[in-house]
């Protein structure tokens, strides 16, 4: 049996490709996206919504949908060694590609479309968003079970900038979301070549870091060439 899901809204987000992209939401508190309604949901579609702190968001994983899946997968947690079932896992090379986060919603804004603004996100600017659904605390919160192989928050890199390579002048909150997203060591969990100069697009800029050890060192931001 197949269904067809029809898009809702678009993503519009500070990261601009896969590599640097929060794994988890919530990890990265000051990335904020907002989700554009398309423009047949009305005011009508969110009313009362906006009484919810976070919402789930059900969305399509559009960067890998030509990388297929496999029912085996080598989760980042594990050190990228062992293989796990892609269904015990939160890969985003799953059969129907579909994702899920919970975002806080920060506040709504209606106007020509209606646009959701939530942070601590980890989406892909672009990305196709299926359904929304507000979260429901005493419904949804099981703080006390099992979580299998992942046993807590994963432990951050410390950040130092290179001040004196940096030409361009960044707002506080362009500092945090390069800060933050970085801290949660990008990589691929198998990598660790001290020497190698990584390349993040995020926001507007293209950001160059290096990482030792557990620090990482921010080298350069400059503007993005489109």
């Amino acid at each position: 049996m197949s269904y067809t899901i029809e898009t809702i809204a678009c993503v519009h987000s500070p990261y601009k490709q896969k590599f640097g992209i929060a794994r988890q939401p919530g990890l990265v508190p000051a990335a904020e996206v907002c989700i554009e309604l398309n423009p047949e949901f009305t005011t009508d579609s969110v009313r009362g919504l906006e009484d919810f702190g976070y919402i789930w968001v059900s969305f399509i994983f559009h960067g890998v949908l030509g990388e297929g899946w496999s029912p085996l997968v080598r989760p980042p947690r594990l050190g990228g060694k062992q293989k796990m079932g892609v269904f015990a896992t939160r890969s985003p090379h799953r059969p129907n590609h579909l994702g899920l986060s919970l975002l806080k919603l920060e506040r709504i804004e209606t106007g020509k479309t209606v646009k959701l603004y939530c942070s601590g996100a980890d989406l892909l600017d672009g990305t196709p968003v299926v359904d929304i659904k507000p979260y429901i605390p005493f419904v949804e919160a099981k703080p006390e079970t099992a979580s299998g192989f992942v046993t807590g928050k994963p432990q951050e890199l410390n950040i130092v900038w290179q001040s004196e390579s940096i030409p361009v002048k960044l707002s506080a909150k362009e500092r945090d979301v390069i800060a933050q997203s970085i801290a949660q060591d990008p990589r691929p969990a198998y990598q660790n070549i001290p020497e190698r100069i990584y390349v993040m697009n995020i926001l507007d800029y293209e950001v160059k870091f290096r990482i030792q050890e557990q620090t990482a060192t921010i080298m350069d931001v400059a503007l993005h060439q489109a």
